[in-house]
């Protein structure tokens, strides 16, 4: 059985629509904003829906010039501190690809999976084995260590990065 590679792939959702899946992560921000005493401000909610918007993967900088370009007032300070509120009640999971900038992406009701990452061109696929959750649930087993999430990922080349794949100027193809 291999691996499924799937870039963008809307199949990682469930099957509620857009408006839903919005309106439940709202109800579950604003339900956690309230029981730890955090203000529930427009900004905030506006950085929810921008990210629950966005397809993939994201960084904070390509987020705020996104937002910026989209006539919304944010400032980075408070992208920031909204994604640290947004990773500690699970509705984003952070990733290091093995570059200096954190990427981030949804994880509401999206489907586990894993990750390859082009050591070239920084191009991030997205795939789902179920052997890597077998192998999870008897890591957890065998350990008695219960998984709250995983961060997996695969480095190498991608089939456009890859030596043999890349013509050079002088082979005259």
């Amino acid at each position: 059985m291999g691996c499924m590679i799937l870039e963008k792939d809307k199949s990682m959702k469930n099957t509620q629509s857009d408006q839903e899946v919005l309106d439940t992560v709202k109800s579950i921000f604003s339900a956690y904003l309230e029981n730890n005493g955090h203000r529930k401000t427009p900004e905030r909610f506006t950085i929810l829906r921008e990210i629950y918007m966005t397809d993939g993967h994201f960084d904070v900088e390509s987020l705020y010039i996104k937002m910026k370009n989209n006539k919304y007032r944010v400032s980075r300070a408070t992208l920031y501190n909204t994604i640290e509120l947004l990773l500690n009640c699970n509705l984003v999971v952070k990733h290091q690809f093995g570059k200096n900038v954190a990427q981030f992406e949804k994880s509401y009701k999206y489907r586990q999976h894993d990750h390859l990452v082009c050591s070239d061109c920084g191009k991030v696929y997205e795939f789902c084995d179920p052997r890597l959750q077998e192998i999870q649930n008897s890591v957890q087993e065998l350990m008695h260590f219960d998984v709250t999430h995983r961060s997996f990922a695969f480095f190498g080349l991608c089939k456009d990065c890859r030596p043999d794949k890349k013509q050079s100027p002088s082979s005259g193809h």
